[in-house]
């Protein structure tokens, strides 16, 4: 495509995120305004042309319960469907996924969820200027980080990049500069004693102790090529921030690469920010580098959630805990 056609594009695209009717505008007062019961309770059969304020109220708020939505973009999408469900059966509902009044009620906390936030000499720190699909130029940087100021506040508040930047059109990200960003929820706390992985639905359950349900996560959970493993399986550890072996032989061939290859630690790695091994050799439980892409591209027969949902769920976890795939 050529330089001109990608800058009308996302010229384009910058427009249709932020809207031209009052209803649709992507500001942050329209956003915290906006009304969760104006939301149809059912996910409509066709996608909505730009994101949504009340959506995006939805999904924080999601978020904050404890029942994931994956990335906050706006979009009336299966993952906010799979997130209300989660949250009714965490709710002790009938998780049928429909926001009902009931479900409304309960989500409800009065609060902004769109704030200012003030940009930090510590978000330009660590920044890599690209990162290359091949794993052997991979394999040759010093580390996998962010490429940008937004991408790495997109993940820390959850956020789809392009939602990021609609919300603070011709923003520089710059340090001492103010953005509009969501705020999510603290990170889930408690003892996770199993976990499920509910293959057909794409999602991850995690139960505590007393068999009650702590949280609830969008997952890619392996692929057909892929698939992931049967049965139950346990936790054997976690590594953060992990490198990457990649072995053709156990796992799968990228590209021209038939060598083994270890590739650095980051975010944007194969395998995200964090890793959760399971006693099934190869397999495990992880983040990623596309986030939007959660339940929606299959994984090599692994776990894939979004980094920050895998980093919630990592420090839930010891050693022993069962990890069940269902269909």
């Amino acid at each position: 495509m050529a330089m001109k056609s990608v800058a009308l594009f996302a010229a384009s695209l910058t427009l249709g995120l932020s809207g031209s009717a009052g209803a649709q505008e992507l500001r942050p007062e329209s956003i915290n305004d906006a009304s969760v019961a104006s939301i149809p309770s059912e996910r409509p059969s066709s996608a909505a042309p730009r994101p949504e304020p009340a959506i995006v109220h939805l999904q924080v708020l999601l978020d904050r319960a404890g029942s994931s939505p994956g990335v906050i973009d706006g979009y009336y999408g299966e993952n906010v469907t799979k997130a209300v469900a989660g949250f009714e059966a965490m709710q002790g509902l009938p998780a049928d996924g429909k926001l009902d009044p009931q479900v409304i009620e309960k989500l409800s906390d009065g609060k902004p969820v769109i704030e200012p936030y003030v940009i930090s000499e510590d978000d330009a720190k660590d920044l890599v200027e690209s990162i290359p699909e091949d794993y052997a130029k991979q394999a040759e940087m010093e580390h996998l980080g962010y490429t940008s100021v937004a991408e790495r506040l997109s993940e820390r508040f959850h956020m789809d990049i392009d939602l990021l930047k609609a919300l603070n059109p011709g923003s520089a990200f710059a340090v001492g500069g103010t953005v509009s960003v969501a705020i999510p929820g603290v990170a889930k706390e408690g003892k996770v004693k199993r976990i499920e992985a509910r293959r057909r639905a794409g999602q991850v359950l995690a139960f505590a102790e007393d068999g009650s349900l702590l949280s609830v996560y969008p997952a890619t959970i392996g692929s057909e090529e892929s698939p992931s493993p049967s049965g139950t399986h346990k936790v054997k550890g976690v590594a953060r921030e992990p490198t990457y072996v990649y072995n053709p032989k156990l796992n799968y061939q990228q590209g021209d690469n038939t060598e083994v290859l270890t590739l650095p630690k980051g975010p944007n790695g194969p395998v995200g920010s964090v890793w959760i091994d399971l006693t099934e050799p190869t397999y495990g439980i992880h983040g990623t580098p596309e986030p939007s892409l959660i339940d929606k591209a299959g994984s090599h027969g692994c776990i894939r959630l979004t980094n920050w949902d895998a980093e919630e769920l990592a420090a839930m976890v010891k050693p022993g805990v069962i990890v069940e795939f269902t269909d």
